[in-house]
């Protein structure tokens, strides 16, 4: 049995036919993708014609948006190179610490200095003049000026808003709310005091602008830390590089001379507390010093008394001379041991400053003449990381990790401090030990000077160390002075602020976003309408969802069960001969047993393993249709046939003969039937039995087309265990009433190849458009146009015309 010879020999260019047919459904498929909305086009078009007038409206109306951009670079004061040394002042740099550029950025856009920017210019009041569509903020143009006490600011809770209107003479009418009426007060004469529930306004007049009489203004007062938010969030503050300390203030807003007198305050007011910052160091160190001088002034004065007094009392009026030599040579040591007590003094005023509870967190004064350079390096540092942790307190809170992370560094920065006074003190007294035993040893040498000699030495001593110490303290006193006077910007301005824009909108993305949308809306209308249809409707619908090859539509069947005639050309009949004929496609050579499933009940697979069978047997093949749908069969009722030996019979082994079941099908006599017989409690056992397979083969012998009506797929194993012994399967899924989720199931069973060689057939199709498609091995498909009452003359009927040759073929043969 070759029939696909018996296709070839039809005399039909097959490779041309393919061609053309597939020409043409890619035309056709294309047609359809955009049909849905070819068919709603004039929606389509009102939306877009929509769309773009709302965008020339916005255009009009909406708030345009300008930039406001400025430059600075941030000098840097500070020579780390300097540090540490003997050079402790100079190194020092009470002028502040290093600008980091990052930190700096975050100072810029912090809370706290746009919030002096905004009370600087008056930002948190607005003087709008109402027009027939927008508005418009007058600011500085505002011929009426409103002004409220910070403290009063600060508590407001909510906007205040006022109306004011001037007047020809002179006056101003002042409308606003109290207890939710509306009040309006006269006031003759500006400036003036206005009592309201938030607290007591300034009204005056600008004398620069000139009144626009009868004009209200409405004036509206929002309390400073409302407004800084948006100032914020329109700020941007970034370096031009990785390698400088120039940076860029960007700030978008609507209203062009507010942004550049915003941007030129907060520069000021970061200088402003930028010296403020770098001032607070060198202040603390005066108060330090100023206190230290006061307490030496003293300790001097009681040791020049001591000395004045001894040598009252001994009548001492010059030193002897005797021992001139070793008094020369120990007074050497004498003056190491008056530096190194000098500095012993110096670390212990510092420790007991470092050690006391209420210096926590305070600078520690770097420059006290201690000459070590490891603890002058760690107390500059330390106040370095205090100065950073005050500065991001003024942005963030004690809780951020940031600042926690800053208080475990200061912390161990401190206990280095101490760390370091410990060894320095422990260095200075085992100096002062050396020197003392030298001074002592040339003492020695002095043993029969005179024994005032000695006490006066020793009181000379302290004299002496509290006089360098005193005059040390003064010197760094007038060194401190010079430094906090000479405080300098820490910004230096670049470019002044000036406008570019309006950046927004932008008119070509407005119309360009219109279009898009007014396309889109509509479009996806219609899209969801179809997304949201979880039932196949068309074969459309399936192509989408699969790519397994299609056999054919099947139109609604108005004859019953039995859909197919001889001599005939309804569209059933013309819709089962292109199954038949695309079927005959996908068996191939010398393949004859075909299994009819879908994956659900009522999805018509009886119908079309009746009707198949039928279409084949016309061909005056001999076809059997078998019954396997053991569970709940239905093929005996459509052809009024005796049920009582079947299949199950057959596999149970009741009946040895398959041939003996066997019955005529009452339709033709070339097609015979048999039937699924009584339901048995096994279905899937008795179906694996190798009787099957063996039955199967018999038929094979004695038919030349086997078409089994299987269960459904998806709720039990039936159709998959008995797929072993066919050649193809007919997967049958039904319009409007399967689900779209059945072809994905589908899509499964192709993928696993738990079904042979897989075709589909669409099932009760409302919209009938004749077509066919066959795919053994690709994913082609043709058509060749026949559509319900709309056939078209020129049209050629592929499918019929196949048959015909082939039936012809046949006759002349016999």
């Amino acid at each position: 049995m070759n029939r696909m010879k018996d296709i070839e020999n039809l005399g039909i260019d097959l490779l041309e036919l393919d061609n053309l047919i597939s020409k043409t459904e890619k035309k056709k498929s294309i047609e359809e993708l955009i049909a849905p909305y070819l068919a709603h086009w004039r929606w389509i078009v009102l939306s877009v014609v929509l769309a773009l007038i709302l965008g020339l409206i916005y255009l009009r109306y909406a708030e345009k948006i300008y930039m406001v951009n400025s430059s600075i670079i941030l000098k840097h004061q500070r020579d780390a190179r300097l540090r540490g040394g003997n050079a402790v002042f100079s190194s020092m740099d009470l002028m502040g610490t290093v600008s980091n550029v990052d930190n700096e950025i975050e100072v810029i856009r912090s809370k706290s200095l746009i919030r002096g920017a905004v009370n600087m210019l008056d930002l948190h009041t607005s003087y709008i003049v109402k027009g027939r569509i927008k508005s418009n903020d007058l600011y500085k143009g505002s011929s009426v000026q409103v002004t409220m006490e910070q403290e009063d600011l600060d508590k407001l809770k909510s906007p205040l808003t006022l109306t004011v209107v001037p007047n020809k003479d002179q006056s101003v009418s002042i409308t606003h709310s109290i207890n939710n009426q509306e009040k309006t007060t006269k006031i003759n004469h500006l400036p003036a005091l206005f009592s309201t529930s938030a607290g007591v306004l300034t009204v005056s007049f600008r004398s620069e602008t000139k009144p626009s009489y009868g004009v209200p203004i409405e004036v509206i007062i929002r309390n400073p830390n409302s407004v800084v938010p948006r100032y914020r969030s329109n700020l941007s503050v970034t370096p031009t590089s990785k390698t400088t300390s120039v940076l860029n203030l960007r700030l978008n807003t609507g209203e062009p001379a507010k942004g550049i007198d915003f941007i030129n305050t907060l520069v000021n007011v970061y200088n402003q507390d930028a010296i403020a910052d770098k001032n607070r160091e060198a202040l603390n160190t005066k108060d330090f010093i100023d206190e230290r001088i006061a307490i030496i002034d003293r300790e001097l004065g009681d040791a020049e008394r001591k000395v004045e007094y001894y040598k009252r009392s001994q009548g001492l009026t010059d030193l002897q001379s005797d021992v001139q030599l070793s008094l020369q040579r120990g007074s050497q040591y004498e003056q190491k041991l008056v530096d190194v007590s000098t500095q012993i003094n110096l670390v212990e005023y510092l420790d007991n400053y470092v050690r006391e509870a209420g210096n926590k967190n305070k600078l520690v004064p770097s420059n006290v003449g201690i000459n070590d350079p490891t603890l002058t390096a760690t107390i500059n540092e330390y106040n370095k990381q205090i100065l950073e942790r005050e500065r991001l307190l003024r942005t963030n809170t004690e809780t951020n990790p940031v600042i926690q992370k800053y208080d475990v560094q200061i912390e161990a920065l401190r206990e280095a401090i101490g760390t370091s006074i410990a060894s320095v003190k422990q260095g200075l007294l085992i100096a002062k030990r050396d020197a003392q035993n030298q001074v002592n040893y040339y003492k020695g040498q002095t043993g029969m000077a005179p024994t005032q000699e000695r006490q006066f030495t020793e009181i000379a001593r302290e004299q002496q160390i509290k006089s360098s110490l005193f005059l040390m303290l003064l010197q760094k006193r007038e060194e401190n002075a010079l430094a906090l006077s000479a405080s300098a910007n820490s910004a230096k301005v670049l470019d002044e602020a000036s406008v570019t824009g309006p950046i927004k909108p932008k008119r070509i993305q407005v119309l360009m976003a219109a279009l898009i949308l007014g396309l889109l809306v509509p479009i996806l209308v219609v899209f969801l309408k179809d997304l949201l249809h979880f039932k196949i409707s068309s074969r459309h619908d399936v192509e989408k969802l699969t790519k397994l090859p299609i056999l054919g539509e099947i139109p609604q069947s108005e004859t019953g069960a039995i859909a197919v005639h001889e001599n005939e050309n309804k569209e059933s009949d013309e819709a089962f001969r292109m199954l038949r004929t695309n079927l005959l496609f996908a068996l191939g050579k010398d393949k004859s047993v075909v299994i009819v499933t879908s994956t659900e009940p009522k999805e018509g697979k009886t119908f079309v393993s009746l009707n198949t069978a039928l279409s084949l047997a016309m061909l005056k093949k001999k076809v059997l249709l078998i019954g396997l749908d053991l569970r709940l069969p239905k093929l005996h009722e459509y052809l009024d046939i005796d049920d009582s030996r079947g299949m199950s019979q057959f596999l149970s082994g009741y009946e040895s003969d398959i041939l003996e079941i066997i019955q005529p099908s009452k339709i033709m006599s070339n097609l015979h039937v048999i039937p699924s017989g009584k339901v048995p409690p096994n279905p899937s056992e008795l179906i694996a039995r190798e009787v099957f397979d063996e039955g199967i083969e018999v038929l094979r012998k004695n038919y030349d087309y086997i078409v089994i009506d299987s269960a459904p797929v998806s709720l039990v194993t039936d159709t998959v265990v008995a797929s072993r012994v066919a050649d193809a399967t007919v997967y049958v899924c039904r319009a409007n009433v399967s689900h779209k989720n059945n072809l994905r199931f589908a899509n499964e069973l192709s993928e696993k190849k738990m079904l042979p060689n897989m075709t589909l057939a669409i099932n009760d199709v409302v919209n009938y458009s004749l077509g066919y498609g066959y795919g053994y091995g690709r994913n082609a498909k043709y058509g060749y146009g026949y559509k319900k009452a709309r056939k078209k003359k020129n049209k050629i009927d592929i499918a019929s015309l196949i048959n015909e040759k082939m039936e012809n073929m046949k006759k002349g043969k016999k």
